[in-house]
This record gives C-alpha cells, sequence and structure tokens, in this order.
C-alpha cells in the first residue's frame, strides 16, 4: 500500500525510522520504508543499519556518492507499492497522526500530496539563525496559503506522490546539484499533475550553519539561472525567476549585478550576523542572480 522512501547522507535516521516504523504499524497497512545511504562517513551507515532489525525496513548504503536526484530515483526503482512517501533524514513528524493523514489521501484523484515543513519555535544558536529564520518566514506555510499557487512551494522534504508520476517527473532531471525542487515543481505543472497541500507538517531538524546555507543559496540561484537559461521552467511559480525576467526585460540587471558586487560584504555580513534580514537574503538573491547573469 506504501513505501516510505528516506535518502540518507550523514545523519542519524534512527529516531525518524521508529517513529514512522510505529504509527505504520499501528495502521495495520502493508507497508515498507526503504533508506539509500549515498555514500555518507562509515560510523553513520554502522548506527543508521540498526533499523533493518524493524519489521519491513531496509537500509541500503551505496558505492559512491550519487546526489539526491538520483538517490530519489533508485529509491523509486526499488519500490514495491503505487504510493511513495518521500521524507528528508533530518526531518520528524510534528503529529502522531502523521501517518494516518496522508493514508486518507491514498484513494484520492490526487497525483501528489504536499505535508508541508515546520521549524521549532525556539531560536537555534547564531550560528545556526540564517537557516531557521528563513525556514520559519518562507517554508512554514499553512496548507490554504500553499494551495493558492500550489506548484510554487514543492518542499521535497515530505510529500506523498504516485510511483508513476514520480518516475516520470523525476526522469527528466538529468543533473547532479542542488536546488532543483523548483524544478520539480515546475514539472509538475508543465505535466498538468494535480497536487495538493495538507498541513502535516514535518520538523527540519538538520539546520546548516549560516555560511553553509549561503553558499547553498547560491547553488540554487546557479541552478535557477542554468534551468531558466535553457527555457526548463517557463511554467515556474517561483518568486526570484519570476522578478528576475521582468527586470532583465526593462535593462536593470546590470544594475542589480553592480549591487551584488559592490554590497556583497555588507549583504554577507547582515546575514551571518545575529539578526538577518530575509528582505537582505531576497536582495542578495536577486542581485546575485542578475551577477550571475551577466558574468555567464
Amino acid at each position: 500500500m506504501l513505501s516510505v522512501l528516506i535518502p540518507v547522507y550523514n545523519y542519524d535516521v534512527r529516531g525518524l525510522v521508529n517513529t514512522l516504523h510505529d504509527q505504520l504499524m499501528s495502521a495495520q497497512i502493508s507497508f515498507e520504508i526503504i533508506c539509500i545511504d549515498d555514500c555518507s562517513k562509515a560510523e553513520i551507515g554502522t548506527i543508521n543499519s540498526e533499523i533493518q532489525q524493524l519489521a519491513h525496513t531496509s537500509y541500503h548504503i551505496s558505492s559512491s556518492n550519487k546526489g539526491r536526484v538520483a538517490t530519489r530515483h533508485t529509491l523509486a526503482a526499488q519500490a514495491s507499492f503505487d504510493w511513495l512517501l518521500f521524507l528528508d533524514a533530518d526531518v520528524l513528524p510534528t503529529s502522531d497522526a502523521f501517518v494516518s493523514s496522508y493514508l486518507a489521501y491514498l484513494t484520492s484523484d490526487y497525483d501528489a500530496i504536499y505535508g508541508g515543513f515546520a521549524y521549532n519555535k525556539e531560536a537555534p544558536q547564531t550560528e545556526f539563525l540564517l537557516r531557521w529564520t528563513y525556514g520559519r518566514s518562507k517554508e512554514q506555510v499553512k496548507a490554504d496559503i500553499r494551495n493558492k499557487k500550489p506548484y510554487k512551494i514543492t518542499i521535497s522534504a515530505n510529500f506523498l506522490i504516485k510511483q508513476s508520476v514520480f518516475k516520470n517527473i523525476n526522469s527528466k532531471i538529468t543533473y547532479k546539484g542542488y536546488g532543483y525542487d523548483n524544478y520539480f515543481g515546475s514539472l509538475l505543472k508543465t505535466e498538468k499533475s494535480n497536487i495538493f497541500h495538507i498541513d502535516n507538517e514535518v520538523f527540519h531538524l538538520g539546520l546548516e550553519s549560516n555560511a553553509s546555507y549561503l553558499n547553498k543559496v547560491e547553488q540554487s540561484v546557479d541552478t535557477l539561472l542554468k534551468l531558466d537559461n535553457q527555457g526548463l521552467i517557463n511554467t515556474t511559480e517561483n518568486s526570484l525567476v519570476v522578478v528576475f525576467r521582468t527586470i532583465k526585460q526593462w535593462k536593470l540587471n546590470v544594475l542589480f549585478s553592480w549591487v551584488f558586487k559592490k554590497f556583497k560584504g555588507r549583504f554577507t555580513s547582515n546575514l551571518l550576523s545575529k539578526k538577518p534580514s530575509m528582505l537582505m537574503l531576497q536582495l542578495y538573491k536577486l542581485s546575485y542572480i542578475c551577477y550571475q547573469d551577466s558574468n555567464s
């Protein structure tokens, strides 16, 4: 009935898997939990392998790092059931009814169901504030708002999807890199997949350091720019791409490129501080994409 698929990279997944397993057993359904370790450190693989003691649960370790897109494709290929529940390793359900909330949609006409993201209310140490602040302001969004533009916030860390739909969409993503959730959402829209958002969140626990996250922001923007230049996200609802296209149409991209070059130091200083500004982060991303476009 349900295949739970978890790509793992350098993260202790035992808490998540045990929580899911308890809920799945209580639901009294046919299920499997498959984890693929994308060549983590040896000690991570050792401790995570403990989950194989659980019924209907397996843990496989890749011989080389293949990236999230390829790992998810392998997970889907190994799945036995028609519905796939994808979860990142560094999340934890916010509710004891997490699994049952998804099970209610297995007989629906939807192609994919997105549960949403949540963050602990208590602020983390300063070193992790940027990721936490962004998550709470931009990713922790109620389902009724997400459903107004259903293809905009398609976070792959927590979603249910038909196996046939996932394989079709994911097979079109041939790159290895960071930031392909937006591309996946754009492809869902292009294929006219019927998706729906519900309030069935998971806590995002694996916060990156401020510097690491800012680096991932740049990687994500680079990915968006590459996809846009290749005409692969023409149907995207991503706000950054939409604004970037408008700026470029009005020939203001050169100005924003200059802003990034001139003020990058000030932007970075704020974003790595105790009070990172989300307005500053948006300006950083917008000026960065213009800078990269002008210098490509």
